[in-house]
């Protein structure tokens, strides 16, 4: 370890399922040590998602039927559905730092680099053939610093700081991942559900960059920061018969893609307004994952639907370059110092934001 690299950090420990109490600030964590084919990160900002809360909360579970949005303060759950999690843990995907070290087999020439990091280690030969997820299944960065495979750390050269990138990494991968596997093209119409959120207000600017046409659902309030956002056309979640509603805007026959976070009782009205041959992505659930579906809907007008989890290996790549060109630009609500993360995820949870939250472990 480089003789400016502290022994110990300051980081937030997940200390099992729970609420907020489970959240330990430290300041004697101790710093780890890139391993063989690994890098050290100094984290510069670390974004919050819903991700960090349902793990926290044992939301993931299967058999917990009455799951729907996050709660920052639940304190009854049930088990983590994968046995790889263990704890303590160190949250946070969503990782943007410099390298200060190298472990075996990595050129020092790396070490100063800025990086954004993909949190998906996977087999290059089968993505889905048991993924690991960064600050899920291994530590995060919710810490000073982090360690990580070297082929997941990506060199970035952008004028953007540590917070506005670490906007990026979970949320934007979620959302082009959801439009790359689902075959978003330019011209098509696409509703985006959800479109005040991380990922909702990814994947309208994500659908923007592809040259597509963006129906925003979200909060009334939220409207005009949606269409700032890129949205062409808005429509409050809260809209009497909404199905009607998007005829009427659009015409019929109109949605070639539902692009949904939210679910719930809402995935009927995304396959009800979705034209014949149309598609629909998810990669959410915040309003319940348990929905209804009729499969004569399914099959009589040739819908398709798509899970998107793991990604395809050339999505953060590509949302690298998306980055370094200027294509696409972060939003950050508001940050918070690292000792701070029970205050920010009670405010992640109320919803009442517009784009990202950021922790600053160094703050």
């Amino acid at each position: 370890m480089a003789k400016d690299i502290p022994r110990f950090m300051k980081a937030v420990l997940l200390v099992g399922h729970g609420g907020l109490d489970k959240l330990d600030y430290r300041d004697d964590v101790p710093t780890p040590s890139p391993g063989p084919g690994e890098v050290l990160i100094a984290v510069g900002g670390a974004g919050m998602n819903n991700t960090d809360i349902n793990t926290r909360t044992g939301w993931y579970a299967q058999e917990n039927r009455d799951a729907t949005a996050v709660d920052a303060e639940a304190d009854t759950v049930k088990p983590w559905n994968r046995a790889s999690l263990t704890f303590p843990r160190i949250q946070g995907a969503d990782i943007a730092g410099r390298i200060v070290a190298v472990g075996d087999g990595i050129a020092s020439a790396r070490i100063g680099e800025r990086v954004l990091v993909d949190a998906w280690i996977c087999n290059p030969s089968d993505r889905l053939a048991d993924p690991v997820y960064i600050g899920s299944e291994r530590d995060g960065g919710y810490g000073e610093y982090v360690a990580v495979p070297a082929a997941n750390a990506h060199r970035i050269e952008s004028a953007l700081s540590d917070a506005e990138l670490a906007t990026f990494p979970c949320a934007y991968t979620t959302a082009e991942n959801m439009l790359h596997r689902s075959g978003l093209v330019a011209g098509e119409t696409v509703m985006v559900t959800g479109a005040s959120g991380g990922v909702g207000s990814a994947l309208v600017r994500l659908a923007k960059r592809r040259g597509a046409r963006v129906l925003a659902i979200a909060g009334a309030a939220k409207e005009a920061q949606v269409r700032k956002a890129g949205a062409d056309l808005f429509l409050a979640r809260d809209t009497e018969d909404l199905v009607d509603a998007v005829e009427a805007l659009l015409g019929g026959d109109a949605v070639a893609l539902a692009a949904d976070v939210v679910g719930g009782p809402g995935f009927r009205t995304c396959i009800d307004v979705l034209r014949k041959g149309g598609r629909y992505v998810t990669a959410g659930a915040i309003a319940g994952p348990y929905v209804e579906l009729d499969l004569r809907t399914l099959y009589l007008r040739d819908i398709t639907l798509y899970g998107a989890t793991v990604t395809d290996a050339e999505v953060f790549p590509n949302l690298v370059g998306y980055i370094e060109r200027g294509e696409i630009r972060p939003l950050v609500e508001r940050t918070y110092p690292l000792s701070r993360i029970r205050d920010a995820q009670r405010d992640f949870a109320a919803k009442t934001h517009v784009g990202k939250l950021v922790l600053i472990p160094g703050a």
